[in-house]
């Protein structure tokens, strides 16, 4: 069956499931040996030589003039993050992206973030995946070691504290944290 270019990407926007064994996928596949090398060369230079940025920039498709990210960093799928302006992403972040990231204005995420995206079906787990965007609002700050898992919403100048595991979303003007978050105090 003859598949239409940009179709996996359609099927992890709308949760899935897609399946490997599908001709569709390997456009998926291309994209994540992309991103893998892109970040690998950014992961490559030294800190201080600000052309690392350029690989990321390939990776994302935009000028991050008005972002900065650390590394290393970790992102599998460069093209499902949306990234406003004034976000910054501190090092050894992981984004499991597939099924979409979306990080609003000012933004802040502390070191060893990692957000997950993608799940596996219960049944078929080595075949089939799921997935759930995650969105960061505006002002949002995400605390070191933070895991937040798919489908996830953190609200508008929420704060997730560090080590948290966030698995329901976090309303706007919130502190949760624990394992899993829950409500801290508003802010």
């Amino acid at each position: 069956m003859e598949y239409p270019k940009g179709y996996v990407f359609e099927l992890m926007a709308k949760g899935g499931p897609t399946d490997v064994r599908e001709p569709y996928f390997m456009e998926a596949i291309d994209e994540m040996m992309r991103a893998r090398v892109l970040c690998a060369k950014a992961n490559a230079k030294m800190p201080d030589d600000p052309t690392y940025v350029e690989d990321l920039e390939e990776l994302f498709g935009r000028k991050l003039d008005d972002v900065r990210i650390l590394t290393p960093f970790i992102c599998d799928f460069g093209n499902r993050v949306k990234m406003g302006k004034g976000v910054f992403i501190n090092h050894s972040a992981i984004l499991s992206a597939s099924g979409g990231i979306e990080f609003e204005d000012g933004v802040q995420v502390a070191p060893g973030v990692r957000i997950a995206t993608i799940n596996h079906d219960f049944n078929e787990r080595h075949t089939k995946y799921t997935y759930g965007k995650v969105t960061i609002k505006k002002n949002a700050w995400i605390g070191m070691n933070v895991t937040i898992c798919p489908g996830v919403t953190i609200g508008e100048n929420a704060i997730v504290a560090a080590g948290a595991v966030v698995t329901k979303d976090v309303a706007p003007n919130t502190i949760v944290g624990g394992n899993p978050a829950k409500f801290i105090k508003s802010i």
